[in-house]
């Protein structure tokens, strides 16, 4: 597949989950010939939906990458396609494959319209910089589809300048521009069509003016201008599983849609990275998978230069630069593995064993010190504690962890200091279910997920004192140490939360660092509820010891009796993390939203009206409110809302709510006593 930079059509595949993505991609790869059938996802043929979760939830988890040639007027071309998912949980495999495309075909069903995941897949493009986008309205053999009236709520969201290029006449998708003779309401469409093109270039526009149209080609060359800047975005009707107009639509994106280079990548450093062959080799990770026979597997695009097997590259991505070997070069299609000789700029292929990289580093020529800007993925919103089912379970988890984080950006873990919990972080319920599946499927190791426990914190609010004596006299060296610590709150923006005011030696200078360990050990479980002390300043003003029984650790015991009754005379309280939450709904469950928000304890800071008829509100709200939001809001939106979720601060949490998280603490600590 040696074609000519110009002729790459690198493409991701977006839009919500179910409008029928996966479905033209089977047609595609059947027309491609990736697959020597018609692949379904309904009986679990698809040649893009290949893994166990996927089969039996029917959705897309994984972005699956494709490559092949194909000849247009006697040209040959390649297209690199991405098939992506659509469910939210799965975002992030959307946000990789916009960083490794030169343009996006939104899929949209003409039952349904513009759909929640539809807006969703064009913010993502807008936000990370694809502006040539492209439309497939799908699904037009259902009884209640209505192209006409999907091709409006494409316009009415996104602009009048998403206009249609192939659209269904007598029956048959046909490409308008081909088309000499159209009916009434399609010669308005064309005209239109025209007009777009001809906005694109003065010298388009007089010749307009001059003959009130313009031929096929001229038409062609104004749109590929206008859709190259994103001022124009095509429609193409398609009805994959009839194979009906797919082929139309390819042949369309070779001619109208932009090559590599057209998209401006810009390294790290403020530089745009051109597409040429000959140049150092700049290629970014964006996707990791795990392969049973071969390991890990690392998806790059390459931007520059050409990759070779057996060529050694950097990690700019990680400190030092460390250097890669690539063994080899795969084009991955489900199960199947094809080495590959080469992979130019504009090429997706994956490389196996991979030693110190991960997704979002660059891989680069030695010496070549170019860097791709990270991937921003989405934060995770979706929060449960992960428990092994068995000890044989425990002693493989932390492996079976790395290699799942490994394999996907968006999910976070991580062992929380306040409730010595396994936290597994995603970005919702759905996307924690796959990661315990896959925890089986690739490590066979078996967890259960539950609710986590609120990682609380302790802190005073006014000023105590706190003494103890320890002295022990077993045989031998006894232990002996007294110390008097004065407890106060840490004003905001000081550092200095240790303070030694003791004089005249009553305590000698070698054991004061002892006295600091003993209040930093104790801070991490406070007198109150057991969870970490903050924003707590201790002086130390007097003690007593003695030339012998005198030791480090008798000072630390000490300690940490006068701190904890310092804190418990400095009138303590338990704090609780307030988290941001920026909720993106349509207009119409404003009401619902707003109105629950004060269930949660939580409060509305602003609200913003954004284009296609969404608004953004801003709230605040504690995290112990908020462990199963996304199924609420879910249901609250229909499944048309979605939120991001930021740690904003510690709060007070209300003397009632505190009063039963004190008392559970008591009982737990007397029942492990006895």
């Amino acid at each position: 597949m040696q074609v000519p930079i110009a002729n790459v059509r690198n493409f991701a595949i977006l839009g919500h989950s179910g409008s029928g993505k996966t479905t033209l991609t089977d047609s595609m790869a059947y027309i491609l010939k990736i697959n020597d059938r018609l692949g379904n996802v309904a009986n679990g043929s698809s040649v893009s939906d290949t893994s166990d979760e996927e089969k039996a939830r029917k959705i897309s988890i994984f972005a699956s990458p494709f490559m092949a040639p194909y000849t247009v007027d006697g040209t040959e071309y390649k297209f690199v396609f991405t098939d992506t998912p659509g469910a939210p949980g799965f975002y992030g495999q959307m946000r990789g494959a916009i960083r490794a495309a030169d343009f996006a075909l939104i899929v949209v069903d003409a039952s349904s319209g513009v759909q929640v995941g539809t807006r969703r897949a064009w913010r993502a493009c807008k936000s990370h910089g694809l502006a040539s986008i492209a439309f497939a309205l799908t699904g037009l053999d259902k009884e209640n589809a209505d192209p006409l009236k999907a091709l409006e709520s494409i316009r009415a969201a996104f602009g009048k300048n998403c206009a249609p290029v192939t659209i269904p006449i007598d029956g048959k998708i046909v490409n308008i521009l081909d088309r000499e003779e159209l009916p009434a309401e399609l010669s308005e469409i064309k005209t239109q069509l025209c007009e777009s093109a001809a906005e694109t270039d003065e010298a388009l526009m007089n010749e307009y003016f001059e003959n009130g149209t313009l031929p096929a080609a001229t038409i062609r060359k104004g749109l590929h201008t206008g859709i190259a800047e994103g001022a124009i975005h095509p429609v193409y009707c398609i009805t994959p599983l009839k194979e009906e107009g797919v082929r139309e639509m390819l042949d369309s994106l070779c001619r109208l849609l932009p090559a590599p280079g057209s998209r401006a990548f810009i390294a790290a450093d403020g530089t745009r990275i051109e597409p040429d062959p000959a140049a150092p080799v700049v290629a970014q990770i964006w996707k990791t998978s795990v392969d049973p026979f071969l390991g890990q597997l690392s998806y790059v695009r390459v931007y520059s230069g050409t990759l070779k097997p057996g060529m050694a590259l950097q990690n700019n991505g990680q400190e030092g630069a460390p250097q890669e070997n690539v063994s080899g070069l795969l084009q991955v299609i489900g199960k199947k593995q094809t080495q590959i000789a080469e992979a130019c700029p504009g090429d997706i292929v994956a490389i196996p064993k991979l030693k110190n990289s991960h997704t979002g580093d660059t891989l680069a020529t030695a010496g070549c010190s170019t860097a791709m800007q990270p991937i921003d993925f989405p934060a995770p919103v979706t929060w449960a504690a992960v428990t092994a089912k068995t000890q044989a379970d425990d002693d493989k988890l932390g492996t079976a962890i790395r290699r799942l984080l490994e394999s996907d950006a968006t999910l976070q873990c991580e062992k929380s200091v306040a409730t010595k919990e396994l936290v597994l972080k995603g970005i919702g319920d759905v996307h924690l279910d796959v990661a315990v599946a896959l925890l089986k499927s690739q490590s066979n190791v078996n967890v259960t997920l539950s609710v986590p426990k609120v990682p609380y914190r302790e802190t005073v609010t006014g000023k105590g004192d706190g003494h103890y004596k320890h002295k022990k006299q077993s045989g031998g060296h006894g232990q002996y140490a007294e110390v008097y610590l004065h407890i106060e709150p840490l004003p905001e923006g000081e550092t200095d939360w240790f303070i030694d005011e003791i004089k005249g030696g009553v305590i000698p200078g070698n054991f004061i660092p002892a006295i600091e360990k003993g209040i930093t050990e104790t801070m991490l479980a406070g007198p109150l509820a057991g969870y970490p002390v903050q924003d707590v300043r201790s002086r130390v003003y007097f003690g007593s010891y003695h030339e012998v029984d005198s030791s480090e650790m008798a000072f630390k015991i000490a300690t940490r009796n006068a701190f904890r009754e310092g804190v418990l005379n400095a009138k303590p309280v338990l704090l609780e993390p307030v988290m941001e939450l920026k909720i993106t709904i349509p207009d119409a469950f404003m009401g619902a939203v707003t109105g629950d928000m004060p269930h949660k304890r939580g409060r509305l800071i602003g609200m913003e009206a954004v284009s296609d008829g969404m608004q953004v509100i801003t709230a605040e709200a504690p995290i112990a409110e908020l462990f199963r939001y996304t199924a609420e809001l879910r249901s609250m939106t229909g499944g048309q809302g979605e939120y991001t979720m930021t740690f904003a601060r510690y709060e007070r949490v209300p003397e009632n709510i505190a009063q039963k998280i004190i008392a559970a603490h008591k009982a737990e600590a007397t029942q492990e006593d006895e």
